[in-house]
């Protein structure tokens, strides 16, 4: 599932060596959202960058509005009879606040080509056009 969030860049971390082949950096940006009532929530989001992506932020600077494109990650693990989760928002792009939407690059580190966004399709499919339908007073094939 891929997510996008703009916000203020807040703080950056150094890049941590977890194990040999494993490093991360995070990062916190500010993220203010007005409601309709005119109250204004103001939230703070860590995300990290794994491997080849820990550099992605080196080009902003903080105060700097960015945007970034992150998936939802958790695990689940038990320690001493107790079961405990952890949830990480891992950054795969960051990019200025500002600049219009592209398509991913062909090379480089690009996790989004991993997971594929669904499609929905606005217009129904028309009578006839093969796609299938529901006749709520006729036979179906089901067989239950």
């Amino acid at each position: 599932m891929a997510l996008e969030v703009t916000g203020k860049l807040i703080e950056v971390q150094p890049t941590q060596q977890i194990k040999e082949n494993f490093s991360k950096r995070e990062f916190v940006i500010e993220i203010s959202q007005q409601t309709n009532t005119g109250m204004t929530f103001t939230n703070f989001a860590s995300f990290q960058l794994v491997n080849n992506a820990c550099s992605l932020i080196d080009r902003f600077q903080v105060g700097q509005d960015v945007r970034v494109s992150f998936d939802i990650r958790g695990n689940r693990w038990e320690k001493d009879g107790q079961v405990r989760y952890i949830t990480n928002l891992n950054a795969w792009r960051v990019d200025p606040a500002g600049m219009a939407q592209q398509a991913p690059p062909q090379q480089g580190y690009n996790q989004q080509a991993q997971y594929p966004q669904q499609q929905f399709n606005q217009n129904p499919p028309q009578p006839g056009t093969g796609a299938p339908s529901f006749d709520p007073g006729g036979a179906d094939d089901l067989p239950f």
